[in-house]
């Protein structure tokens, strides 16, 4: 996978002309790079220099007692140890492979493409005074936003699997699940079944999953808390996991029906339908080349003329080796977006589309699908939800 990754980081200097990438990291295990994971899969410990140059070389400048393990990965074709100091093996490799566009991993809009520190960039900038170098800095966003975002065969099939197993682990919670459980309940049900399957949760475990439930809920990014479901309610949940390093992340909706109820209120109908139909319409209209900000617009126009408030999120994130995995995000023109919401959809690339409605009364509906865009489209990745989940 690593070499894959590496062979595709070549073709996109190429295709970007830029002449080198170079991730300037130390202590990697700390102070983590999330490139890193992508071209080394190994971690460093003193100042380390990772090239990758447009005309194919790959150097690592690395710590003497890290050479071994770096050389044993086998990701770069050249490794060079040093001792007391990186600096007369990081001015020799610049001085051979003579870039005119450097590549480092700053950026303001994408977080992922973000790991240098300020501190070490001011070191790099001390090790290479009274050259040019620094002067040919530019942000490796692009290079790091294509490389994540265009998912490899080998990198789809470990997140269908991923989804594979979010899927079954939500249908068992349909059969699990009973009114008067509390949010912890079902949240620690889950984890358990992610435990026998040998699996990780997609985050942070105090917030995957989420479980929410009725009208009087934490909101999103909120672990599960004591409150119980009860008869009348409206039950999400937000939850993913992690296969050989790739995550899912989805969500589901159910509605605990009232006994002396013959059916599901329709106002709660209408809410799940609203959401479900928006994710449609946006599935439909999303393709390469269009912005991310037109095909949020799609799913919260709907949900607007359905006569509900718009969410107040993003439709969708990308998501590989992260849930949130940074890049171009199906998103509004909001400040707090940057550039993304103009940014290009690419195929390849995996989204998740996540709109929600509030049910006054009830609770909310949202529902999270993944898809993968093709060349003139995209296709669902998951099953998606057509009808709410109800519980007797």
């Amino acid at each position: 996978m690593i070499n894959e990754k590496i062979a595709q980081a070549i073709s996109i200097l190429n295709e970007k002309q830029i002449d080198a990438w170079l991730i300037f990291v130390r202590e990697s295990h700390s102070l983590h790079d999330p490139s890193l994971e992508l071209i080394l899969g190994a971690h460093c410990t003193w100042q380390s220099a990772f090239f990758i140059s447009a005309n194919g070389e790959t150097i690592a400048i690395v710590g003497n007692l890290d050479a071994a393990a770096i050389r044993d990965a086998g990701a770069f074709k050249t490794v060079i140890p040093y001792t007391t100091s990186i600096r007369d093996e990081l001015l020799a490799t610049f001085r051979k492979i003579d870039p005119k566009t450097i590549a480092i991993n700053y950026s303001t809009n994408n977080y992922m493409a973000d790991g240098l520190t300020h501190g070490m960039y001011m070191v790099l900038c001390d090790l290479l005074q009274g050259t040019d170098y620094p002067n040919r800095f530019i942000s490796s966003e692009a290079i790091v936003s294509a490389i994540r975002g265009r998912k490899s065969p080998a990198e789809l099939s470990h997140m269908k699997t991923a989804i594979r197993y979010t899927q079954a682990i939500f249908d068992q919670v349909t059969d699990y699940v009973r009114v008067g459980m509390t949010e912890q309940e079902i949240a620690n049900f889950m984890k358990g079944e992610v435990e026998k399957r040998g699996l990780e949760v997609a985050w942070d475990p105090e917030t995957c999953p989420s479980v929410f439930t009725g009208p009087d809920t934490a909101g999103a990014h909120y672990g599960p808390t004591s409150r119980k479901t009860a008869a009348g309610h409206i039950m999400n949940i937000d939850f993913g996991v992690k296969y050989n390093g790739y995550c899912s992340d989805m969500q589901r909706t159910w509605y605990f029906k009232r006994s002396n109820e013959k059916s599901v209120p329709e106002a709660v109908l209408k809410a799940f339908n609203t959401v479900r139909d928006a994710i449609e319409k946006a599935a439909g209209f999303l393709k390469p080349g269009v912005q991310g900000h037109e095909v949020d617009n799609v799913a919260r126009q709907y949900i607007i003329d359905q006569g509900f408030a718009e969410y107040p999120h993003g439709l969708g994130h990308q998501i590989g080796r992260a849930a949130h995995d940074g890049a171009g995000t199906l998103c509004p023109v909001w400040e707090r977006y940057g550039n993304l919401p103009f940014l290009n959809v690419e195929q390849g690339q995996v989204y998740t589309l996540e709109p929600r409605v509030t049910c006054e009364g009830y609770g909310v509906a949202t529902i999270e699908e993944e898809v993968v865009v093709t060349k003139d489209g995209c296709e669902f990745l998951s099953d998606p939800q057509r009808e709410l989940y109800i519980i007797e």
